[in-house]
């Protein structure tokens, strides 16, 4: 789309091309012993920071420890592109506990968005891992 090629151009021209070329979407997939999904993560990373868009765990295998692992191996292919920040974005009524206790840190909030609720926006430093 000429929007998206416009914005590269201008991003190419303020950031170089090393900054761009590291770009990369990560997926991380969790499956039962007969292959069914059961969890999964992605992101992207750019700018040298890994931004976590969506995880998610089937909710009959929720509190066994399959988020956090999820979480843990996506973080770990950010460090190995070189990259040493994450940030996320979660609502009151998702994930922020479970997040907070996996290091992360509330550095804004949207409240009532949705209705009702606050939206987060969350970052953790990959180095102190």
């Amino acid at each position: 789309m000429a929007i998206d090629q416009g914005l590269l151009e201008f991003n190419l021209e303020h950031l170089g091309e090393d900054m761009i070329a590291n770009d990369h979407r990560v997926l991380v997939k969790a499956e039962d012993g007969e292959g069914n999904l059961i969890g999964g993560v992605h992101g992207e990373m750019f700018w040298d920071w890994l931004h976590v868009k969506t995880l998610w765990v089937s909710k009959d295998y929720r509190g066994q420890g399959i988020g956090s692992e999820l979480l843990r191996r996506i973080e770990q292919a950010a460090l190995d592109h070189g990259f040493k920040g994450c940030h996320l974005e979660t609502t009151s009524f998702q994930a922020l506990d479970f997040y907070r206790k996996l290091g992360y840190e509330v550095f804004g909030e949207l409240r009532g968005k949705p209705a009702g609720s606050t939206w987060y926006f969350m970052k953790k430093d990959l180095s102190m891992r």
